[in-house]
């Protein structure tokens, strides 16, 4: 078709030196954590954790812990969450292949599962309220979040749906057929990343209720990931999922997080409330 996008085909290795490979992907990954790390130095400043500062309170060996922490609980539960919730059946008959994290394979539901753990680990060892924790890791994570969506499409994977041939910004991808799609990664990198970016960061700069910042990141990225899963294709073999219930496995992710961010933001306001 005369006009149509063609996603470009960028290869997935942006260095080379000899046997040594840098690839695209892993370069998004490092800017994800490189933007974790400068956004927790800014949130140092930030009410309640520039009064905690000092000995014993909120300093930089903390984010530097909670960076490794977090990376270890991203790279395994997003592991281990791919595997249960798109692939049970798959490992289960072939478990070995669940250490195999070069063939791909990562869930965003299953990260956030392995970060909430590593944040409780940090929390425990720290001697701090875990709530506390997590309201200051929330609004540093969506532009990683941004950067991963970077390396999806430059990748040209986790493409959208069919999308009406007028649409301006319809695209082709290599290896999805001949027809224009929704970039959904694009969508994704605006939504879930950018946007709730300014969101998060915007509402937690006023005094809130211990949990309400990390409640409002959980409830805003349960809404704008389900909002993208109707531009975005469903795994083929999770379709049928899609077709029976009209709603994908992304989405039927998302709506515990919308109940629990919803449910959180509001007890922790009424706890607040009730001590005041």
């Amino acid at each position: 078709m005369p006009g149509m996008l063609i996603h470009p085909q960028i290869d997935p290795v942006a260095l080379q030196v000899g046997p040594l490979a840098v690839h695209w992907y892993g370069l998004t990954y490092l800017a994800a954590f490189g933007l974790f790390f400068a956004l927790a130095m800014l949130r140092l400043k930030h009410e309640p954790f520039v009064s905690l500062g000092g000995p014993g309170g909120w300093q930089r060996r903390d984010i530097e812990d909670i960076l490794f922490l977090g990376v270890v609980g991203v790279v395994l539960g997003g592991r281990v969450g791919y595997c249960l919730f798109y692939k049970p059946a798959y490992y289960l008959a072939h478990p070995l292949e669940v250490f195999a994290v070069w063939q791909g394979g990562m869930s965003f539901h299953g990260g956030l599962l392995g970060v909430l753990l590593a944040m409780a680990w940090f929390a425990r060892t720290r001697k701090r309220p875990w709530l506390q924790v997590m309201d200051f890791v929330a609004p540093c994570i969506p532009t990683g979040l941004a950067a991963g969506r970077v390396g999806n499409f430059i990748n040209g994977e986790l493409w959208g749906r069919l999308a009406d041939p007028s649409l301006p910004w319809g695209m082709v991808f290599r290896g999805a057929g001949d027809l224009p799609r929704h970039p959904s990664q694009v969508y994704q990198f605006l939504l879930e990343g950018m946007l709730l970016f300014v969101l998060t960061w915007l509402y937690a700069r006023k005094g809130r209720a211990t949990g309400q910042v990390a409640a409002a990141f959980t409830f805003g990225y349960g809404v704008f990931r389900f909002i993208a899963e109707f531009f975005r294709e469903p795994d083929a073999h999770l379709l049928w999922l899609q077709q029976s219930t009209g709603l994908s496995m992304g989405q039927w992710l998302c709506l515990p997080m919308i109940a629990i961010g919803a449910g959180v933001w509001w007890w922790a306001g009424q706890r607040a409330a009730a001590r005041a």
